[in-house]
Order: C-alpha cells, then sequence, then structure tokens
C-alpha cells in the first residue's frame, strides 16, 4: 500500500536508488520531473553546507516545474541517511532534513526509532533497506514506515535471497510499502517487481550512465559495455558485501578471483575522507542488470524507455 506521498505522483512505479558519490540534485530533478522518485545520499553534499543548499535547490526546482505545469506528474524526492554509528554527520544531517520537511527519506545499515520519528514528526515517510527478514522485522518494530528488499544481484551493498523469496517472505506478514531492488534495468522488470507484490520497483545502476550522474566517463561507458557476468560480489571494499564491476577491481591492480575477506566491524562511513568513499570512486559499484543499458543518454530519456517497456509490458499481458 503506498502512502498518501506517493499516490498519484508517479508516471512509473520506481524509485531512483541513492548512488554513493554519483547522485546529484540535476539527477534527482530530472528523475522526478520525468515521473518517478529521485534520492540521493545526505553524504554526497560535502561540507554540511552544501547538503543545505541541494534541499533547497531541488525543492525550488520542483516547486517550479510543478507551477509550470499542473497536469505532469511530478514525484517527490528522497534522502538517504546512513544510520550506521560511524556517520558522525547523522544527526546534522538529520536537522537539515526535518528543516527542509523532506518527503522521504531512506536509511540505511541500521534502523534507529529515534532517527523515523523524528522524519514522522512533520509528515515525511520512512523506507529502511533490508537484505533479510531478520532486519526487516527490526526495521518495522523501530517505526519505519515501508521496506526496500534488496534481492541478488542489487548493485552496491546487495543481499543474496533472490526476489522471489524475500518478496513472498516479506509479503507474508507485511502489507506496507515495500520497495524492491536487484538487476531491474528494463520496463519489464519493473512489471515484474509489482506483479510479486512489491508496490515500486527501486533502481540504481542504469542510471549511473547517465548525463546527469556525477560519475566518471569511463565508469558510465563501462555500465554501458558490460554485462552481469562482469560484476564480482564481495565485502572487501567497505566490510559489507555487495556488487563491484570486475573491470574496475583489476584497474586497481587485484585479482577479482582471489579477493580477500575484509572486518565488517571495520566499516567507516564518517564525514571526512573514508574508505568507503574510495571504494566508490576507484571500484565501480554495479548491479547485474546492466545487461540492458546500451548506451550514455539523459536520465530523463532513460526513465521514458523504462516508462514505455513497462506500459508495453502490460499490454502484452493484458491482451495475452
Amino acid at each position: 500500500m503506498l502512502p498518501f506521498i506517493l499516490k498519484g505522483n508517479l508516471a512509473l512505479p520506481a524509485v531512483g536508488a541513492p548512488l554513493f558519490i554519483i547522485s546529484n540534485p540535476a539527477l534527482v530533478m530530472a528523475q522526478c520531473r520525468a515521473g518517478m522518485v529521485g534520492s540521493f545520499p545526505s553524504l554526497n553534499a560535502r561540507p554540511l553546507e552544501q547538503l543545505d543548499e541541494w534541499l533547497s535547490e531541488i525543492i525550488e526546482g520542483l516547486t517550479a516545474a510543478r507551477e509550470a505545469d499542473t497536469d505532469a506528474k511530478i514525484a517527490p524526492f528522497a534522502v538517504n541517511l546512513i544510520v550506521h554509528k560511524s556517520n558522525t554527520r547523522l544527526e546534522d544531517d538529520i536537522k537539515l532534513v526535518m528543516k527542509h520537511k523532506v518527503p522521504i527519506v531512506i536509511t540505511s545499515l541500521g534502523a534507529v526509532p529515534e532517527v523515523n520519528k523524528a522524519i514522522q514528526s512533520y509528515g515525511g515517510i520512512t523506507l529502511h533497506d533490508i537484505t533479510n527478514q531478520r532486519h526487516a522485522h527490526s526495521a518495522i518494530n523501530k517505526g519505519a514506515t515501508g521496506l526496500i528488499a534488496v534481492a541478488a544481484g542489487a548493485g552496491g551493498h546487495a543481499g543474496t535471497l533472490s526476489p522471489f523469496a524475500l518478496v513472498q517472505e516479506l509479503r507474508e506478514w507485511f502489507d506496507g510499502p515495500l520497495l524492491l531492488s536487484g538487476s531491474i534495468a528494463n520496463g519489464g522488470a519493473i512489471l515484474a517487481a509489482v506483479a510479486m507484490g512489491a508496490d515500486l520497483a527501486y533502481i540504481g545502476s542504469p542510471f549511473i550512465a547517465t548525463e546527469e550522474a556525477r560519475a566518471a566517463q569511463e565508469y558510465k561507458q563501462a555500465v554501458a559495455d558490460y554485462t552481469g557476468e562482469d560484476i564480482v560480489y564481495t565485502n572487501l571494499f567497505t566490510g559489507v558485501h555487495g556488487n563491484y564491476l570486475k573491470a574496475s577491481i583489476e584497474r586497481a591492480g587485484l585479482d577479482p578471483n582471489n579477493l580477500p575477506e575484509s572486518d565488517p566491524s571495520k566499516m567507516n562511513f564518517g564525514s571526512g575522507g573514508n574508505a568507503g568513499a574510495k571504494a566508490w570512486k576507484d571500484i565501480w559499484g554495479c548491479g547485474q542488470g546492466i545487461g540492458a543499458i546500451k548506451e550514455v543518454t539523459s536520465a530523463t530519456k532513460l526513465v521514458e524507455r523504462l516508462t514505455r517497456e513497462y506500459n508495453e509490458a502490460r499490454s502484452r499481458l493484458c491482451s495475452a
């Protein structure tokens, strides 16, 4: 069940995942204007003052777009907060999110009741990303509005469960807002996510290969050139298992077929330079669905393609 914030405002049942380092106001606004939720990690805005500026820019830009075309379906936006204990900026970020009344907050790496209460106090909603049932129950018990099921094949910090298994088991006990992530890169996959029981698809990697994305051109082109067989699953770079492009690991002088394990207790999402940021800059996170990405294009054109494919897939099923 979708909350009021999302009802009637989407041209496509999808949310653009917050891409560490890569997502920025230009990408977020392009996604929202095209009819899907756009998002970015608060830690992408450095220093802290930039977060205040970004939030003002996005809110003003989307308000102007709605005023210019009152019939357009312009989606709300979201901010991702890393609630892991190593994020020393969390409290300051929450204050800015509350100041600007960000409509949707995505929380990662820990569920904290106080964070949920703070966002919900002004009418916002919180979506917590999970990879298993234990984390899902914990998130809801601690007050999250909804869940983001991060299944096998997702870019970045991904789980190992099949999306069929993960969504099926979640829907046995949870009837609230549910998003699904994991190799979703075309309109048919978006429809499949909804058919399985998710309310919205959660899409990240395809947007790396967009003109608005704050990624190196080589990274963007790699997303367009490689396929799911070129993805490596490892926890070496941040302490949490994730999917990465094999070519970037090789460029760093490492053997992607013989990577050591990392100590999860060494995760560091501090506000300064950190290993996590370095990993996402030099080692390219990416999901297994990139075989559907053939070119670097604008975010608007990508959403238009996804929307067209989604509608075509619906029509095929309805006429079958």
